[in-house]
């Protein structure tokens, strides 16, 4: 009886070790950084934010060049045909320019990353549901990351496939 036992409690784990075998399935990976950057909407996006951000700049210089204005107005002669209560109300003034210039490349960073996002994102999201229908399509029942690997199982880059259902070169 013990006999009889021990050959099933055997079977059933080859049965069970042969079907783990098979549920593992096709490993791939795939660089996004890769990637995203040979996407044509990339290119676009660069270009806007380069554009972004010179315009972010010229901001800056100009609320610089409106705050030297307005303190080399307060420090010229011309300060007598001002009464005591505008002059304090520009003094007022030009203290809050300095802050404001003060906050600004951090604001800028802000607005900057903002704008960043909102452009990356649909770009991220159309790679992402490309390399998820060429993993559909392949077969491929894992897809990591290949950033984020420093020891791997074996498996197959999908990025030339990933590449090739975008049309890309």
């Amino acid at each position: 009886m013990k006999k009889i036992v021990t050959i099933v409690l055997v079977v059933m784990g080859l049965v069970m070790a042969g079907n783990s075998t098979k549920a593992q399935g096709k490993i791939g990976y795939i660089s996004l950084q890769e990637l995203i950057p040979s996407m044509p909407e990339s290119k676009k996006a660069d270009t806007a934010l380069n554009d972004y951000q010179a315009a972010l700049g010229q901001n800056f210089e100009d609320m610089k060049k409106e705050y030297y204005e307005q303190d080399s107005l307060l420090n010229s002669k011309d300060t007598t045909k001002y009464t005591k209560a505008q002059l304090e109300l520009k003094r007022k003034n030009m203290g809050e320019m300095l802050v404001k210039l003060q906050g600004w490349q951090q604001q800028a960073q802000q607005l900057y990353q903002q704008k960043y996002q909102d452009l990356i994102a649909p770009i991220q999201k159309k790679a992402v549901e490309t390399v998820q229908a060429v993993a559909k399509e392949a077969g491929y029942t894992y897809v990591l990351s290949k950033e984020a690997l420093l020891v791997s199982p074996p498996a197959e880059d999908l990025l030339p496939l990933v590449k090739k259902k975008l049309n890309l070169k």
